[in-house]
């Protein structure tokens, strides 16, 4: 056998990894799908590509910021997995270089659990935060749900939905105020679609990590839902200090006016 990836020297911090013939029961799913995994730790590569590569999923893996920002020029990913504390370039600076060209969903993975970091995190636009020590399989389940969700592979129904001048195509996840074109992260118009389903239903921010992440409060914090609410008004509200689309509930959560 191989050995493993903390038993080679990875050149210039990146290194590609196929998936094992007959690994996983999603080969066909996921064929073709790639995703860059970005932390200095030999250990946690290598963990996080045997989970990821059981789902047929390809693997590019980078060891520092310069190695994984060519990286991600050259293969173009279809997901990163991308730790904060790096060498060359951390990964904040190298999520804000990676948001000013594309819009490929990003999963934050660190050891910092300060609250400041995780929102920060998700102001510069990561779609989901997971905190060291994770659950490889939990992780991995997010990455396949992030990668269904983002390429339209969830049936979520093809019918738009239109409020007064929003109007949100489910099938293309276009969405549209007025005549403006809006651009939104995969988990933005998951959390949008989600709310637009539910008219006037108020829910709280540990039933939307349930709904829409998949998730808990006891795994994640209900700051990323905080985050990603403040970000869909920025976009779709013509005055986000004072919505009218996705209202605050105080005390218990958010809904969606019409």
């Amino acid at each position: 056998m191989p050995g493993t990836v903390s038993e080679r020297i990875v050149n210039s911090g990146v290194e590609r990894r196929r998936a094992p013939y007959g690994w996983g029961m999603t080969l066909s799913e996921f064929s073709g799908r790639t995703v860059l995994v970005v932390d200095d730790e030999p250990m946690v590569r290598e963990v996080v590509t045997t989970y990821l590569t059981r789902d047929g999923l390809d693997v590019t893996e980078a060891s520092d910021g310069v190695g994984a920002l060519r990286a991600f020029e050259e293969n173009r990913p279809d997901l990163i997995v991308l730790d904060v504390m790096l060498p060359e370039i951390d990964g904040f600076s190298l999520l804000s270089r990676i948001r000013s060209q594309s819009n490929v969903p990003v999963i934050m993975l660190t050891a910092r659990g300060e609250e400041t970091d995780r929102v920060l995190g998700l102001e510069l636009g990561a779609d989901d935060y997971v905190v060291k020590p994770f659950s490889p399989r939990e992780l991995a389940a997010r990455v396949r749900t992030v990668l269904k969700r983002s390429s339209g592979d969830l049936e979520i129904g093809d019918s738009d939905i239109v409020v007064g001048d929003l109007r949100i195509d489910r099938g293309t996840r276009d969405v549209e105020v007025g005549d403006r074109s809006i651009e939104l992260a995969p988990k933005e118009f998951d959390l949008l679609v989600f709310l637009a389903n539910h008219p006037r239903q108020v829910f709280s921010r540990g039933q939307l990590l349930e709904q829409v992440w998949g998730s808990n409060t006891s795994w994640q914090d209900p700051s990323t839902v905080t985050v990603h609410i403040r970000r869909i008004r920025q976009k779709i509200e013509s005055n986000p200090d004072k919505p009218k689309r996705i209202t605050t509930v105080w005390g218990v959560g958010y809904r969606f006016e019409t």
